[in-house]
């Protein structure tokens, strides 16, 4: 009996140990899952509000300018990192827009200011043509973002900041292609920092005239 007794203890012991193990296992492959999925949200995003851009317009409507860089745009308190016109605005019978909507990417401080780095969050404007109170639906998209780079490309070289409005510039139009680069923060134990994060974005650029 004392025998069995103690095969059985150290079967249970075996047993609790790969138990543990597993469950350590299942927690770890799912903080990380759960760390991934706002990274790739915000990837699709952002990559498919880029490529749906739409090329600015002599007069302005439906189709406003592109900005990159440390922009101030209407409606927001400070600057954002982009502001673009873009077709990715989502039809509905509830929100009587097109489909050409207002979007730009900044980074805020978080709510919680003892967690590590700043969120990323995505605004949108839906009614576009608004001339008095503008209406903008702020998303949250991420947070622990240290930075965010975003840099265009003019055919030749890549440029740090970039704006359709500025009549003294050449880059009266959209860039060839968009990088963005994300910085992940590092954790309050003092990890290092991630390597960043880039993405590509070729842009279909049209010009404003004929000419």
């Amino acid at each position: 009996m004392i025998l069995a007794v103690g095969m059985t203890a150290i079967v249970m012991l075996a047993v609790s140990s790969v138990l543990f193990t597993a469950l350590h296992l299942r927690n770890t492959t799912q903080a990380m899952v759960d760390a991934e999925v706002p990274l790739d949200t915000t990837f699709t995003l952002m990559r498919r509000d880029l490529q749906c851009m739409m090329s600015p317009t002599t007069n302005g409507i439906f189709a406003g300018d592109f900005k990159a860089g440390n922009v101030s745009s209407p409606g927001i308190s400070q600057p954002v990192a982009v502001e673009m016109y873009t077709a990715t605005g989502a039809l509905s019978e509830n929100k009587p827009w097109g489909d050409v909507q207002k979007v730009t990417y900044e980074l805020r401080l978080p709510t919680d200011r003892s967690l590590p780095g700043r969120d990323l969050v995505r605004s949108v404007t839906r009614n576009i043509l608004a001339t008095s109170t503008i209406d903008v639906d702020d998303q949250w998209m991420m947070g622990g973002v240290d930075s965010m780079t975003i840099t265009c490309f003019d055919g030749n070289q890549w440029q740090n900041a970039w704006d359709t409005t500025d009549t003294t510039s050449v880059n009266t139009n959209l860039p060839l292609a968009v990088r963005v680069e994300i910085q992940l923060a590092g954790q309050n134990n003092g990890n290092q920092r991630p390597a960043p994060i880039t993405f590509l974005v070729p842009i279909d650029s049209q010009s404003r005239t004929n000419s």
